[in-house]
This record gives C-alpha cells, structure tokens and sequence, in this order.
C-alpha cells in the first residue's frame, strides 16, 4: 500500500538544488499538493464536472504529467457511470511507480493505465477517441519557448468537441497585485504548517524550472492554437484553471 509523507524535504535540506521530480518527491508529493495548491480537491471536482458534460461515452481521457496518479483516480470515483478511459504520462519512474500503487490499491487497473513518456513527445500517443487532456501545473514547467507547438500538439491530437483543461500558478504584469497575491500565497503555505525558511528554500529551488504566465499569456496560447471558448472556470490570486474547447 503507497503510503503519503508529511512534506518535510526543505525543513531538513534534502533538496539542495533545482527542484527535481526524485523518489523522495514522490514520497511526499501528494501532501505537498494539498498543502501547497489552494482548493486542489475543488479543481479536481470542478474538472469531473466538465468531463461529465462534454465527453462521450468511451472517450480517453490523458492526463499529463499525472505525477501520482491523484486526479485520474479521483475522475473514476466521481465519474463512475461514464466508461471513460484514463491513460496517465509523466516522465519520473518514481512518480509512475507511487502511481500504479495506488490504481492497484484501490482495484483501477482495468481503467486507468500509466505510462512512462517525455508529455511534450506525443508522437507515440495514437488515441483518435480522446475526448480531454488534463495539464494540471504542468505547462509551467515547459520552457517558454516550446509551449506553443506542445498546445498545438495536444488540439491537433483531441477529437472535434474535446477539451483541454490547464491548471497553473500565474502572473499579474500588475506590479503591486503581484506582490500582493505572492504575499497571500506565502500566508496560505504558513497556515497550512510550512515554516518560513521552507517556503523560501522551495521557491529558490523552483525559481530556474517554473515559469508562470499571466492569464491572458495562457488565454492567448489556448487561442492561437484553435481552441475556442476559453474561459476560466476557477481562479484564486496566483492560481487559475481554464477550460478550452475544440470546434465540433
């Protein structure tokens, strides 16, 4: 049986460079994601919610960089009725690993499958039928420069009607609203047990790899790609989440 950690990796300065998806990561990751994203489990039922309107029966739904499988496991249990197909990629073995415990602990291996794959090489997907792709605080770590062939890539690999949801920390060109958002989001880790010295031991470990974009940076690239209906379905200072629609 996996089992979760309490995230203590920079109370006790076990990472000591750029923020690396290791087997200690994946040991604490999914504390690290309930403590760290505000209203996660909210997006993820939120997102249950989209599926349940625009997909059809027998669609797949992708989740990239599924990390510990968290949301495609949490989608079979809120979308029980659906025969929806659940395929998770991500590139860390450890990640894959915690993963396919916890599909095999809770009986999801005939609905969810994982596979271990670089999610900006889709050349090997080949699933005409995929109704959605999940990017859950994932493009952010794309360099900028390769984030608008990857979303052109996943529209041309999503059937007509299908959706694409992107979940990300953010920007503001506001200078003063965004410091005033990063200062809320610094009060939220404290209240949720993260001392100071580890906050700032983690954003200077995430400083070189994640690179936020505005809203309307990651409005415009869903746009550009074809996408239309782009909208917002969740937003809280410096995080949000859009829902993006292919043309039927």
């Amino acid at each position: 049986m996996p089992s979760t950690h309490k995230d203590t990796l920079f109370a006790v300065n076990q990472i000591q460079e750029d923020f690396v998806f290791t087997e200690q990561v994946a040991q604490v990751f999914d504390d690290m994601l309930d403590r760290s994203i505000p209203f996660y489990q909210e997006v993820i039922k939120g997102s249950a919610s989209l599926i349940d309107i625009f997909l059809r029966k027998g669609d797949t739904v992708i989740d990239l960089g599924c990390a510990t499988g968290t949301t495609l496991l949490q989608l079979t249990r809120l979308l029980p009725g659906k025969e929806l197909r659940f395929i998770g990629i991500d590139n860390s073995p450890a990640m894959l690993h915690k993963a396919r415990l916890k599909a095999e602990m809770f009986s999801k291996q005939e609905m969810v499958s994982f596979l271990a794959q670089d999610i900006t090489d889709l050349d090997q997907l080949n699933h005409p039928d995929t109704g959605a792709f999940l990017l859950n605080y994932t493009l952010q770590f794309i360099r900028p420069l390769r984030r608008k062939d990857f979303i052109q890539r996943l529209f041309d690999n999503l059937r007509p009607g299908g959706i694409l949801i992107l979940s990300e920390k953010k920007i503001s060109h506001a200078p003063l609203l965004n410091r005033k958002y990063i200062d809320i989001y610094h009060q939220f880790k404290l209240e949720r047990g993260y001392s100071e010295l580890e906050i700032a031991k983690k954003r200077e470990a995430l400083e070189n790899i994640l690179i936020p974009f505005s809203l309307e940076e990651n409005r415009e690239l869903l746009l550009e790609a074809g996408f239309t209906s782009v909208e917002t379905f969740f937003q809280w200072f410096n995080f949000a989440s859009f829902i993006a629609i292919k043309p039927g």
